[in-house]
C-alpha cells in the first residue's frame, strides 16, 4: 500500500467524509491501481518550486489590473532557439502546435524564426495561423458538420496555405470530398481519445484507399501519445518507442500496398525527447515531424517532464495580487481556476521564489495558499508570480497579455486565438452577433 496525495474528487472512492472538499487528502491505495488511475486521468508530474530571478520582475504593477498574463518575449525566443538546437537547426522538423502560443504576436515570432508548419485544434487557431504567415497547417481535430465546412471555407480563403485535416472513419472522408484540404490518418496510440486503433491494419489500409478514391490527397499519419506524460522519463521513453515501432509497421504496410506516406507526426511536449531519441525515424522515405506546443512558454509540468539540460525556462506567468488573509497560515490571491487552469489537478501552479507557499484547491476567482510554519505571510496587496501547472488553457483564460522586456511593460497584446469563433453562420445565412 502507498500513501499518495491526490486532489479531492479525482476518482478514488472511499469512506473519507471530506473527499469532495477542495483540500487534498491522503488515501491508502494499491500501487498498481494508483498508477493505472494516474495514467488514465492524465496526472502530470510537476516541479514544486522555482527560484526567483529579477528577469521576471515587472515594474509598475501597482497600476495593473490583476490577475494579468505576462509574456516575456526574450525568454520565448530562447525557448524557440533551444527547440531548434535540439532539432539540429532544422525548423522544418517542427510542426508547432499553437494551442499554447495563442497570441498573433507569438505566432509571428515563430514564423520570423523559420517555423512554417503548424497544427491547431480550433477554427479560430486555424484562422490566426493563416493570418500570421503559416504556410502549412494541420487542423488536428476530428471536425464534423458545420465545423468541417468552416475549415473548408478557411482553406479556400487562404489558397496560399496548405491546409490538412484528420480522419478516422468513412463519414469524415466523405465530408471532405471536393475540397482542397489534404488528409492525415489519426492513429490512436493508446490514449483512447481519437484515432484508429494501431492494430487495425486492414481498416487503416481501407480508409487510405477511401481517401484516394474520394479524390483527396493522403498526406500521412498523425500520432499523439500524450497519455505517457505521467510516466517517469525512462518508462515513458520505452513505452513511446514501442508505440513508434508499431507506427513504423503501419507506414511500411501502407507503402507495401502502394500508398506513399509523405509525413509522420509524433510527440507533444512530454514525448518530445522520446521522438528525438528514436533512431527508427531516421533514413525513412517520409518526413518525420514533432509537434510540441507547450515548449514555447513552458509550465510547471513541462519543466518536470523535460531534461533540465534542454535549458527551457518559463516564458509566461500570471501576476496575481494577494487579496485576503482569512486566518493565520492562509493567504488568498486572485488566481482562481478562471485564471490559472485547474484541468491538470491541484496544485494548479508554483509561486516563483516562494517554496513556503502551497497552493490549495482554487474556486472560480480565489486561490488560497497554505503558508509554511515560520515563513513570512504575504500581505494583502502583495504581488505573486504564478507559474501555471498547465500553461495552454491558462493562456486561453485571458483576453490580453502584457509583453514585458527587462522589467518594463512594452505592449499589451490581444490573445487572438483564445476561445472559439462565434457560431455566426447557419448554412449560407449570416447570423448577427451582439456585443
Amino acid at each position: 500500500m502507498l500513501a499518495v496525495q491526490v486532489p479531492a474528487g479525482r476518482g478514488f472512492q472511499g469512506s473519507i467524509e471530506n473527499r469532495q472538499s477542495s483540500i487534498p487528502c491522503l488515501y491508502l491505495v494499491d500501487f498498481e491501481r494508483w498508477r493505472y488511475h494516474q495514467q488514465r486521468m492524465g496526472q502530470k508530474a510537476m516541479i514544486t518550486e522555482f527560484p526567483w530571478t529579477e528577469d521576471y520582475r515587472v515594474f509598475g504593477l501597482e497600476d495593473v489590473l490583476t490577475p494579468a498574463l505576462v509574456i516575456y518575449p526574450e525568454i520565448v525566443v530562447s525557448n524557440l532557439e533551444r527547440t531548434l538546437a535540439l532539432l539540429e537547426g532544422d525548423a522544418s522538423r517542427w510542426r508547432v502546435h499553437i494551442k499554447t502560443a495563442k497570441l498573433a504576436y507569438t505566432l509571428r515570432l515563430l514564423v520570423e524564426r523559420g517555423m512554417s508548419n503548424f497544427k491547431c485544434a480550433t477554427t479560430l487557431e486555424l484562422l490566426s495561423a493563416c493570418e500570421c504567415g503559416a504556410k502549412d497547417v494541420l487542423f488536428a481535430y476530428p471536425s464534423m458538420g458545420a465545423n468541417a465546412r468552416r475549415v473548408q471555407k478557411l482553406a479556400e480563403q487562404f489558397p496560399g496555405v496548405r491546409v490538412s485535416v484528420l480522419v478516422e472513419n468513412e463519414e469524415q472522408v466523405r465530408q471532405w470530398r471536393g475540397s482542397r484540404v489534404g488528409v492525415f490518418l489519426d492513429i490512436n496510440p493508446g490514449m483512447n481519445r481519437t484515432g484508429m486503433e494501431q492494430n487495425s491494419r486492414a481498416a487503416i489500409i481501407a480508409l487510405v484507399r477511401g481517401v484516394r478514391s474520394a479524390g483527396l490527397e493522403f498526406r500521412g499519419l498523425h500520432y499523439y501519445d500524450g497519455q505517457l506524460g505521467g510516466l517517469d522519463f525512462e518508462e515513458r521513453t520505452k513505452a513511446a518507442h514501442r508505440g513508434y515501432g508499431q507506427l513504423l509497421e503501419i507506414a511500411a504496410t501502407l507503402e507495401r500496398d502502394g500508398m506513399s506516406v509523405a509525413e509522420v507526426i509524433t510527440a507533444g511536449t512530454p514525448t518530445f525527447p522520446c521522438s528525438l531519441s528514436f533512431t527508427g525515424f531516421g533514413g525513412q522515405r517520409f518526413v518525420h515531424r514533432v509537434s510540441p506546443g507547450t515548449v514555447v512558454y513552458c509550465d510547471a509540468s513541462s519543466l518536470a517532464q523535460l531534461p533540465a539540460e534542454y535549458g527551457y525556462r518559463p516564458a509566461a506567468l500570471v501576476a496575481a495580487r494577494v487579496v485576503s488573509r482569512p486566518r493565520a497560515g492562509i493567504v488568498t490571491c486572485d488566481g482562481g481556476h478562471k485564471t490559472v487552469s485547474a484541468d491538470a489537478g491541484v496544485p494548479t501552479c508554483v509561486v516563483l521564489g516562494h517554496p513556503d507557499l502551497t497552493p490549495l484547491g482554487p474556486s472560480e476567482e480565489h486561490l488560497p495558499f497554505a503558508v509554511a510554519e515560520g515563513a513570512r505571510e504575504p500581505r494583502p496587496g502583495d504581488i505573486l508570480y504564478l507559474l501555471p501547472r498547465h500553461v495552454c488553457p491558462t493562456v486561453n483564460n485571458f483576453d490580453a497579455a502584457l509583453l514585458v522586456r527587462r522589467g518594463e511593460i512594452e505592449a499589451v497584446e490581444k490573445v487572438s486565438a483564445r476561445g472559439r469563433e462565434a457560431p455566426v453562420t447557419v448554412g449560407e445565412k449570416a447570423v448577427p452577433v451582439s456585443r
